[in-house]
């Protein structure tokens, strides 16, 4: 470490498991993984990733299913001083390509589940020199073997880091126009912002266990469920898909003490019955991020399960954690709650000039957990910046008390006769009608209007609902510019890897409809 405060995260890991070598850090319903083990495992591979030829800065991509081969190939990367590129697993072989050819990726480390996609695009991959296959196989012919990779017992390397400049990950946010962007994110990024997790969530170290069923891939599940367990001595039990039975099973195997869920997640886990609830008696509380919580979908899964979520929020621009409500603090409905430690955010205007409390703004991100930049996009990374501030495209405002709340993302606003119309606003009352289980609010371009509110929605199990009834409800709890004009009643919502819904997929089917509209509308 250079930065006289910040260690790098190979060197955090590595006293965090000499002091807990025998703690399990990967649980599963069957198995225990310990610190000791993913050390060791960890050194083999970067050992092995140096006698392939990667030198430090090299990056290297890890496309893998969440599991403690994951959590190894990732500590093992960036142990060997090369940078770890997460894959999106639910990308196509065609936006990936682009991702691993803008990195110049190296090494990649594949799961066998995803062989065959692997073999769409590797011969479009520019810099790649070896791919290592991870699992029982079968892998390609002069495919090196994860396995093999973990028993190498050559002496590990140990490289000097500057953790306030060296990368120890490139995340690619999604890309909603245009190609995706890398953030950079350092040592110093990474392992501030754990430090910042664990104490806003008053994590117990050697207690608490928690469920990761939100993708590795993801910064929200890489930062607080892989990252924070793996440096600060906790444990973390991942699961590959979000199955809400096993997920329940799970819990109550391993005794999970902390859930990290999407908004989504928590609508689904409402359908369950009793006899699945009682498995989570060993949770002290649940989190949720990654996208807006609706306040009604919050109210029912507490009521049911008789546990608190703390909203929380962050882009991955930012490590990803900025704020959350505080555990045994006060909760505000409808807010991500307050900054966590050694993290300032404030709002500005257009012009970069600070605005007072309560007045709507952008959500702007100051701290040792703000991003180098965009990999290879100097003008982007500029224009992303008012100063040492990072401007997150979120809209929202602070109250009195400090606490954020984001109004919508600044590229979903829709103008309607020249007045501000906030979707979250307006899915925040759709979901509050009773046969609702999905909502989202986009807005559709209209010569007489400028813009008016479309909302596609989904319903409840067992409910049929009709647009004219949502639409009724709607005018009795909005304001007139605000209620959609259009209700489109759908079997479900589009959604990425981490149960987001994609606003740019309803956005394009609508524009592709535009020319003859089918849709069942009332006006």
């Amino acid at each position: 470490m250079t930065d006289g405060q910040t260690p790098s995260i190979p060197d955090r890991f590595r006293a965090t498991a000499a002091e807990r070598a025998d703690q399990p850090v990967i649980c599963f319903p069957d198995r225990e993984v310990t610190f000791s083990e993913v050390d060791r495992a960890s050194d083999a591979v970067a050992a092995s990733l140096v006698s392939q030829g990667i030198e430090k800065g090299d990056r290297v991509a890890l496309y893998c299913i969440n599991s403690d081969a994951f959590a190894i190939a990732y500590m093992g990367i960036v142990k060997s001083g090369a940078v770890v590129v997460p894959v999106n697993l639910l990308q196509n072989p065609r936006e990936i390509t682009y991702v691993l050819n803008d990195a110049g990726v190296r090494g990649l480390f594949y799961h066998q589940l995803f062989a065959e996609a692997v073999e769409s695009f590797r011969g479009e991959l520019k810099n790649l020199a070896f791919a290592v296959g991870m699992g029982s196989g079968p892998f390609k012919e002069g495919d090196l073997v994860f396995d093999e990779f973990c028993a190498n017992t050559s002496v590990p390397p140990k490289p000097e880091f500057d953790t306030a400049n060296d990368l120890a990950a490139i995340l690619y946010t999604s890309g909603t126009t245009g190609h995706p962007k890398g953030a950079m994110l350092t040592h110093r990024n990474l392992v501030s912002n754990t430090n910042s997790v664990v104490q806003a969530l008053q994590l117990r170290p050697g207690e608490d266990r928690l469920l990761v069923v939100l993708p590795m891939f993801h910064s929200f599940a890489a930062t607080v469920g892989t990252l924070t367990p793996l440096l600060h001595g906790l444990s973390l039990a991942p699961v590959p898909k979000f199955d809400p039975a096993a997920v329940c099973d799970v819990i109550e195997a391993v005794g999970a003490t902390v859930f990290l869920g999407v908004p989504s997640m928590y609508s689904v886990l409402l359908r369950l019955p009793d006899e699945q609830v009682a498995k989570w008696k060993s949770v002290r509380y649940c989190v949720s991020g990654g996208a807006a919580m609706p306040v009604e979908v919050m109210r029912q899964f507490e009521a049911q399960y008789g546990l608190a979520i703390h909203e929380g929020d962050g882009p991955t621009e930012c490590s990803p954690v900025t704020c959350v409500n505080p555990i045994g603090g006060e909760r505000k409905a409808a807010s991500v709650g307050l900054p966590v430690p050694d993290v300032e955010m404030e709002i500005y205007d257009d012009e970069g000039k600070q605005l007072a409390v309560d007045v709507i703004g952008e959500i702007c991100v100051r701290g040792p957990n703000v991003m180098k930049g965009y990999w290879n996009l100097p003008e982007a990374t500029t224009e992303s910046f008012f100063g040492e501030w990072v401007r997150t495209g979120d809209l929202g405002y602070k109250d009195v008390d400090g606490y954020v709340y984001i109004v919508d993302r600044k590229k979903d606003m829709v103008i309607v006769n020249g007045m501000n119309v906030y979707p979250r606003m307006v899915e925040e009352v759709l979901y509050q009608f009773p046969k609702m289980a999905e909502a989202a609010v986009v807005g559709e371009p209209s010569e007489l209007h400028g813009e008016i509110v479309v909302a596609y929605v989904v319903a409840r199990e067992g409910e049929e609902m009709t647009p004219a009834e949502v639409r009724a409800y709607c005018c009795e709890n909005l304001g007139p510019h605000q209620v959609p004009r259009k209700v489109v009643v759908k079997d479900a919502l589009p959604k990425n890897a981490a149960g987001k819904i994609l606003k740019r997929e309803l956005r394009k089917a609508g524009e592709l409809e535009r020319g003859g509209d089918s849709r069942e509308t009332e006006s």
